[in-house]
């Protein structure tokens, strides 16, 4: 563990700080959202800028990368979608009252968070709400969302497809400290993460510990990890709500994180990026480097990328420690596979060993050593 060093590169096109960081599906791109109220669309081959968005009127606050359209959400209260080749803005989105914190997209649903207190669902094409999620007490800091495809076992997957159902969940993260499940997620700043039923409205699950507002969601295979003002990460059981992993270290409030490979990375108000092994939450590696807090973190090519609040975009060389976190998956494998091996021998041995007493004592009760 420790410094990682210099940066590889370092972006300073923009004139305020870099809010969020967006990869395009294909990993050809990077989109970044600005204090200066643009975005600007970056190339993973060569880091260089090829594409500017004007048209907020005020500080872009988040924003979505696809294939051939971006998704940007600002402060002054609206959502705007932009034709990636041409830069010209293709639909508006209006009803928020106040702040966009956050914004998703789900096949040809938009999803956004707000200072309003509402998550609002859109239809992309119609540049239409189709639905309002009320019920945090604060703003709504954070979405995540998942397909019944992503945490369902594969028999369940068979089952769901006979049956031809399929569940799709979203999750917001708000400054009254929740983080509210609507068959949909949500987080907050009461401190908590809250699952709910989407038809019925009626509150699932709430999942309790942080001691400060939910900032960040990530959902992975069944997990959901949390980061908060409480300078801490917590990893959960969906299905349960259960914590059983808490990553420690941080000296601010946990701005962003992603999961890659099995090593969590995480970005902190104290401006620096760190990794963590996912599993143990042993501290791997700190990134240093930036002068204020991390907004965003992606990872493409094992590259790093740091987009933060002193505005620039810095990218980072993780073979290393993605080689290293490989070697020790490897050998923890093979460490279970040795003691499964010994756990069948030792079956064997003592499936023999009790025939031979039972044989050696005729009716007498047999000796279980399993």
């Amino acid at each position: 563990m420790g410094n990682s060093g210099s940066a590889v590169k370092v972006c300073t096109d923009h004139q305020g700080g870099i809010n969020w960081l967006s990869l395009s599906p294909d990993g050809q791109r990077l989109l970044t959202g600005s204090e200066d109220g643009t975005a600007r669309l970056w190339s993973t081959a060569d880091s260089q800028c090829h594409g500017h968005f004007q048209g907020h009127e005020s500080y872009i606050t988040f924003c979505h990368l696809e294939n051939e359209a971006a998704f940007t959400c600002s402060a002054d209260h609206t959502i705007r979608k932009w034709d990636v080749l041409t830069g010209q803005c293709l639909a508006i989105y209006r009803g928020h009252t106040s702040i966009v914190n956050r914004i998703l997209v789900a096949k040809d649903y938009l999803f956004s968070g707000s200072y309003d207190r509402t998550a609002r669902c859109w239809s992309v094409d119609k540049e239409k709400q189709i639905q309002e999620f009320r019920g945090h007490r604060n703003c709504v800091l954070t979405l995540a969302h998942y397909s019944s495809r992503d945490v369902l076992e594969e028999e369940e997957e068979e089952e769901e497809e006979e049956e031809k159902v399929s569940r799709d969940l979203l999750v917001t993260g708000s400054t009254d400290c929740t983080v509210k499940v609507w068959e949909l997620f949500s987080g907050s700043t009461d401190y908590t993460i809250r699952t709910w039923n989407i038809v019925t409205g009626e509150q699932l699950k709430v999942f309790k510990e942080h001691q400060g507002s939910v900032i960040c969601l990530e959902l992975v295979n069944r997990h959901l990890y949390s980061g908060s003002a409480d300078r801490t990460v917590k990893c959960w059981f969906v299905d349960t709500g259960e914590r059983i992993q808490t990553y420690k270290a941080h000296k601010h409030s946990v701005s962003t994180l992603k999961y890659h490979a099995g090593i969590l990375f995480t970005g902190s108000g104290d401006a620096c990026a760190r990794a963590f092994n996912s599993r143990s939450g042993v501290l791997q590696k700190i990134f240093r480097g930036h002068k204020f807090i991390i907004n965003c973190i992606q990872i493409h090519n094992e590259l790093l990328y740091t987009a933060s609040h002193d505005g620039t975009l810095r990218v980072w060389d993780i073979r290393g420690i993605c080689k290293r976190n490989k070697r020790r998956l490897k050998k923890d494998r093979s460490v279970q596979g040795r003691s499964s091996q010994k756990g069948s021998l030792a079956r064997l041995f003592n499936n023999k060993v009790g025939c031979m007493i039972q044989q050696e004592n005729g009716a007498h009760e047999a000796v279980e050593l399993m």
